[in-house]
């Protein structure tokens, strides 16, 4: 595929459901194999991370009711807003430079965990150095990491084939 040929646009509708589809494919991920004691959930990343930049509390533990659950209504729109970002990114990306894909979407998606759980989120303190974090969160969160790239991907490249399709 030439740069001529790569339509952004179809690109990024492409990120975006991936993004919002693997989104939900990592939360259940997370269901299966949760990435951190309940203790440490109390105050998730997420809500960690805005209360550091001087969010208050109330705001980052804002929930909504469904089904009689009280749900974490921040931590989803951060979840989902991360998960779409780096989708799109991977999207527009592995369009317009398609060599990059042959070590496979695990590869960003490792990237990313690596980045952001080894690197940026301790070195903020949001969250424990990668040192001080139990095993059971490094094999959830990096095989997470690889079936939530894994799923942006194929949702990506499928809506992307459609959208870009000659009929």
């Amino acid at each position: 595929m030439t740069k001529k040929q790569f339509n952004q646009k179809a690109a990024m509708i492409a990120g975006i459901t991936g993004g919002v589809i693997s989104g939900l494919v990592k939360l259940g991920w997370e269901n299966i194999l949760p990435p951190r004691t309940a203790a440490r959930d109390q105050t998730n990343p997420p809500q960690q991370l805005l209360q550091q930049i001087g969010v208050p509390a109330s705001v980052t533990h804002a929930t909504y009711t469904y089904s009689g659950q009280q749900l974490p209504a921040v931590s989803y729109m951060m979840h989902f807003g991360f998960s779409t970002t780096f989708a799109v990114a991977y999207s527009l990306w592995a369009r317009q430079h398609p060599k990059a894909k042959a070590g496979s979407s695990a590869l960003f998606g490792l990237g990313i965990w690596t980045a952001f759980h080894h690197g940026v989120l301790p070195a903020l303190g949001t969250i424990p150095s990668a040192k001080d974090q139990p095993t059971e969160e490094h094999v959830s969160e990096a095989i997470g990491h690889v079936l939530w790239m894994w799923t942006a991907d194929w949702v990506s490249a499928a809506i992307y084939d459609r959208l870009t399709k000659k009929h």
